[in-house]
């Protein structure tokens, strides 16, 4: 039997610099720059009683934080120093911003509790971030393991800026036992709980843009400006919503999946 010889590794080039000798890139520095902006005016706005603006600076920090990385990798300027900057970013955009929103918004008055729980909400965010950056090679893809920050955070928004549009004040009571704060207080709480647990949410990053696409596929995509143009505090919020309970609906699924194929098993023992 012939013997294989190995194929010799190929030698990195000193024309082509790790991620962590590369230095300082100014293009996707600037969109992670203007995301850490908009979640500070977020904070600086909640402190001034401006909550719609709170709000709508906390999806724009969203959107930032979306274009940074694509931006990075279309134009080969990505570092290590911009990944631990959109790191550091996103904590306070989508950490500590939504956090203290709906702090001052609505949890504020419950005291202890209150401040417990925009707490919690915030050292989520924290670990969910700490868990990405040291599973970044090694996770599956296609989905998130535990709900992004930026949907948690869109989660407060959505609802702080749903309430401002609709005229409904954080200390509002719509019955004795059904107020405001309460509901404030357990998206909080779900939240921020959705984001250290183990349930798979889909992340869409094996679409492939470059790819052909059916034409019912424009329509939807034109109908979903259309409906975010006519109630964007409404829309965006049911779509933050609807993809927070989609990793609970998946794990359903699988457990029935799983539960299904124990019983055959048991079924087909003699």
């Amino acid at each position: 039997m012939a013997e294989v010889t190995p194929r010799p590794r190929r030698k990195r080039s000193s024309l082509e610099p790790s991620l962590r000798e590369r230095g300082i890139y100014l293009l996707p520095n600037l969109f992670t720059t203007a995301a850490l902006f908009a979640g500070f005016y977020a904070i600086v706005q909640a402190m001034n009683g401006k909550y719609e603006h709170s709000a709508v600076a906390i999806f724009i920090a969203m959107v930032m934080d979306g274009l940074d990385g694509r931006v990075a990798r279309m134009t080969n300027t990505q570092s290590a120093f911009g990944a631990e900057y959109d790191s550091l970013s996103d904590m306070v955009s989508f950490g500590v911003a939504p956090a203290l929103v709906v702090y001052v918004w609505a949890l504020k008055p419950m005291g202890k509790l209150g401040w417990i729980a925009a707490f919690i909400y915030c050292v989520s965010a924290a670990l969910r971030l700490a868990r990405f950056n040291t599973k970044l090679g090694s996770a599956d893809k296609r989905y998130f393991q535990g709900l992004p920050s930026p949907a948690a955070a869109a989660l407060l928004a959505g609802l702080v800026w749903v309430a401002f549009d609709n005229d409904i004040p954080g200390d509002f009571i719509f019955y004795p036992w059904f107020k405001m704060k309460w509901i404030a207080w357990t998206v909080t709480l779900f939240s921020g709980l959705s984001m250290v647990s183990d349930l798979r949410f889909y992340s869409g990053k094996d679409i492939n843009l470059k790819n052909s696409v059916p034409f019912v596929v424009i329509l939807l995509i034109v109908l979903a400006f259309v409906l975010i143009s006519y109630s964007p505090p409404e829309v965006l919020f049911f779509v933050a919503l609807v993809y927070g309970l989609s990793g609970y609906a998946l794990w359903l699924m699988q457990y029935s999946k799983r539960e299904k194929a124990t019983a055959e098993q048991l079924e087909n023992l003699p």
